[in-house]
């Protein structure tokens, strides 16, 4: 079975009837009345929104934003499970610009909007982003990435990552991101396992990457 439809049936089957019910509301603006009266399990909704084209497995923001909303951090790590196989599969820049981001996510902290201002993110935006995600720091981050990438399309890089991290003196996280291009070249090259670790001093504290 397609491993996206996995991840859904598996999303099914964790929620509640009250989380349903909520999901139902949340896609009020994108699936009619007459669909969600017809909607008996999360797997129902999910195939409503799959054959709207709303999601996919290439496309799971709406996804996401959903778990969200229903402070799921159980099935978010099941999505970022999901993305991070899917990534496995990708093209090496691909691959690389999905580890960067999380490394972003993981060290930047509350530093992330001045990031975003970096990478020509609209305070417009910033905002909206924050209004979106007003609890959830980690995914504020992400979510200002995405934008960024978004905006960039095909030219979005981790070079210009690591040019606005650097701008922003978070050079303890660019160079992680570096580091971990580097193991990935070196495991490509190679066809063997390079642990991050071995390229990166682990007793660098990455709690330090915002000073």
């Amino acid at each position: 079975m397609d491993p996206f439809l996995v991840l859904l049936h598996s999303v099914s089957a964790g929620l509640s009837s009250s989380e349903l019910t909520e999901l139902k509301f949340l896609c009020q603006s994108r699936v009619s009345k007459r669909k969600l009266e017809r909607v008996q399990s999360g797997l129902d909704l999910f195939s409503v929104l799959l054959e709207q084209n709303e999601m996919s497995h290439e496309n799971t923001v709406l996804l996401r934003e959903l778990l969200v909303s229903l402070r799921r951090q159980d099935l978010l790590r099941r999505l970022d499970d999901f993305e991070a196989g899917a990534a496995g599969g990708a093209a090496p820049e691909e691959r690389d610009l999905r580890a960067a981001f999380d490394i972003i996510c993981d060290n930047v902290g509350k530093d992330w909007r001045k990031l975003a201002r970096h990478l020509r993110v609209s305070d417009a935006k910033i905002e909206a982003i924050e209004e979106k995600y007003p609890r959830n720091l980690a995914e504020q981050v992400r979510e200002s990435l995405r934008v960024w990438k978004n905006s960039r399309r095909d030219d979005a890089a981790v070079s210009h990552l690591v040019r606005a991290l650097r701008a922003c003196r978070l050079n303890l996280v660019a160079d992680l991101i570096e580091e971990g291009q580097r193991a990935r070249a070196l495991q490509n090259e190679s066809g063997d396992p390079v642990s991050l670790s071995e390229s990166w001093d682990s007793d660098s504290p990455a709690s330090g990457a915002s000073r």
